[in-house]
């Protein structure tokens, strides 16, 4: 598979123990690589879609893409707990089932395009749908190669996921312009049926695991309020992520610009790469340096996408936004999970990943408001801007983690 070609091409020195370790943690993270194709065929399309097609403004387009991260935010911590309890597979199991329901609604949504109303409707449920198979597929594959191969794995765990959900953000988002633009656009809805099919399949022939600790585990709200700092941070950091994958084919089109799919293309390359070479650093330097030095260049990869004047300057800033936003994520999570004991991982995950949600459901409404009151060319400055709180809350939490070693 695409996720598995790119870790052995990239791993060619390790050693054969640790070789078999990455290769298994890749098969646990391929179900967020199939999850996040689903959601990634349609993400350069529905915003198009929704403004040009069916007529509707930048903020309703937005709002209705952003759906998807409400639902996600409400069923995360559900999923957490049933991981934690039952194990990951039936969640797996369950969001792959939610993704063909998606599918099976938005199929029906494309054929109902006359009535512009109906036709938002239907996707509007389809974007709840999908957001509540993401919430399932977030941080389960992580969990599941947590409990087979060892809490040791955590941060190479945490970060292949990420290489995972981006690979297919990646490959995802130009697939879907090419099937609308060379298939009838009810062919995005057919593959984003049978993709989660295969998944099911191959989920069903893994073996079950579930944790079995001595510790009690600890209340969902404690829980929160232990990897909140953290996950406000992350949060914070995806209102960046969130501006691009919303809007950029908006934005492209604003200044008349082609092939804005190339730039989430070229984020989500650079994601990968800084996940796969750098990712390291975070068991060297600690989570909070790393997620300090990568919010500062995310910062100024949104500064270079404001000021761009070119295409390529765009694609540039969209370069050093995903290097930099790459390692944010497991950086700040691998800190958020110190704090709680083993039988709470999988609630401490899903809480952690409960502020990306509530950020990225945040981004349409909200950023789509920034573009209707100072205009589309403020929109990337507005993001960098944001991203400064998050330097000096995770600063603070740097010098306050110095002073209790004293």
């Amino acid at each position: 598979m695409f996720l598995q070609l790119v870790i052995m091409s990239l791993d060619t020195t390790l050693s054969t123990g640790e070789h078999r370790v990455k290769m298994q943690i890749v098969g646990f993270v391929s179900f967020s690589f199939l999850g996040y194709l689903c959601i990634g065929i349609p993400l350069a399309v529905l915003p198009i879609y929704i403004h040009k097609t069916l007529g509707y403004s930048e903020i309703v387009a937005g709002a209705v893409i952003s759906l998807q991260y409400v639902a996600t935010f409400v069923v995360r911590g559900i999923s957490g707990k049933v991981v934690d309890t039952r194990g990951p597979k039936p969640v797996v199991l369950t969001s792959m089932i939610g993704f063909m329901a998606s599918a099976i609604l938005m199929f029906a949504a494309f054929k109902v395009e006359e009535n512009s109303m109906l036709c938002l409707i239907l996707l509007a449920i389809t974007r709840l749908i999908t957001g509540c198979a993401e919430g399932m597929i977030g941080a389960s594959p992580i969990n599941w190669a947590m409990l087979a191969l060892g809490e040791k794995h955590t941060a190479t765990a945490i970060s292949y996921n990420g290489v995972a959900s981006y690979s297919a953000l990646a490959v995802g988002a130009p697939l879907g312009v090419l099937i609308g633009e060379h298939w009838k656009v009810e062919y995005i809805a057919i593959a984003i049926f049978i993709i989660p099919l295969v998944s099911l399949l191959f989920a069903l022939s893994k073996k079950a695991v579930k944790g079995h600790f001595k510790a009690k585990p600890i209340g969902f709200f404690k829980v929160l309020k232990l990897v909140a700092p953290f996950g406000i941070c992350l949060g914070l950091a995806g209102l960046g992520f969130g501006g691009l994958s919303n809007f950029i084919t908006l934005y492209y089109d604003y200044f008349h610009w082609s092939n804005a799919a190339l730039c989430l293309t070229t984020f989500s390359l650079l994601f990968i790469s800084g996940r796969l070479f750098f990712s390291g650093k975070i068991d060297v330097h600690g989570g909070l340096k790393v997620a300090l030095v990568c919010l500062i260049v995310e910062t100024a990869g949104l500064v270079v996408l404001f000021m761009a004047s070119h295409p390529n300057t765009a694609l540039f800033g969209a370069a050093i936004t995903g290097l930099g936003f790459s390692l944010v994520f497991p950086a700040l999570g691998v800190e958020a999970v110190k704090l709680v004991p083993p039988s709470n991982a999988g609630a401490a995950l899903a809480c952690y990943g409960l502020f990306i949600d509530i950020s990225l459901g945040l981004t349409g409404p909200l950023e789509g408001t920034v573009i209707n009151v100072f205009g589309m060319e403020y929109l990337f400055l507005f993001c960098a801007s944001i991203i400064l709180i998050s330097i000096v809350i995770v600063w603070r939490l740097l010098l306050q983690k110095g002073k209790n070693r004293l």
